[in-house]
């Protein structure tokens, strides 16, 4: 089934299938982590249907994103977001496979990756229904490895690459970006709150960087009392601005 949803404070408008991974709060959470230049060229690799190029522009309407999408419902639907929020000019997502270099960007500039990719190895855990919801689920057809190899592929010299993934991949995550030459920069945990025990992380890699990680504050989802933080309903835009 098709939805249609209205972005926060802003006047476009999302369209997702079920048959796709829905609209989550990681995606949210990424599109607020990068640090964005005016003009900046960006690559979301596993674009889906486009919210994670809305949301980036949102933030900074210069930008110049490029999404790689492996299904062909979640690019058809992209383009539809695209066409109806009259963003062709700053924001197109092709078809194509990120493990393929041929179908691939040929340009190697891109000051920015962004990826929400699959969270779990093949085989753990319970399946998804559908292909595609599975793919977007486990490493079916992008492995931590296929991303940073493509990452790399991309990325300008001292460009950077920001995704968001679960703490117990933490390890995996840093031995591949290392591997591939993407140094690990800054690492930021998110949280319920206070007490509880990290539920996601979000990661920036640069490619050529020296060592040295910066621990950021744990971005926390609830208050005390149970309520949305400040921060979550700055990142939902449900609070006027966003601190870049």
């Amino acid at each position: 089934m098709e939805h249609q949803d209205t972005l926060n404070a802003t006047p476009w408008h999302f369209c997702w299938d079920e048959r796709v991974f829905p609209p989550g709060t990681d995606s949210f959470l990424l599109s607020a982590f990068p640090r964005l230049s005016s003009g900046a060229r960006i690559c979301d690799l596993g674009a889906g249907a486009g919210l994670l190029g809305l949301l980036l522009l949102r933030r900074e309407p210069t930008l110049h994103i490029t999404g790689i999408e492996l299904d062909g419902g979640a690019v058809a639907l992209a383009q539809q977001n695209i066409v109806q929020n009259h963003l062709e000019a700053q924001l197109e997502i092709l078809q194509g496979d990120l493990r393929k270099p041929e179908e691939l960007p040929r340009s190697c500039g891109f000051d920015l990756i962004v990826c929400n990719p699959p969270y779990f190895p093949t085989g753990a855990g319970a399946a998804a229904a559908g292909a595609a919801r599975q793919n977007a689920r486990a490493e079916e057809t992008c492995t931590v490895d296929d991303l940073c190899a493509a990452g790399v592929r991309l990325l300008r010299w001292g460009g950077k690459i920001c995704l968001v993934h679960r703490p117990e991949r933490l390890c995996d995550l840093m031995t591949a970006l290392r591997k591939y030459g993407l140094e690990p920069k800054r690492l930021r945990l998110v949280q319920k709150n206070e007490h509880a025990a990290p539920s996601l992380l979000l990661l920036e890699g640069c490619r050529g960087g020296k060592p040295g990680l910066s621990m950021e504050a744990q971005l926390l989802l609830e208050q005390p009392d149970g309520t949305p933080s400040p921060e979550l309903d700055a990142i939902y835009y449900r609070e006027k601005e966003i601190t870049p």
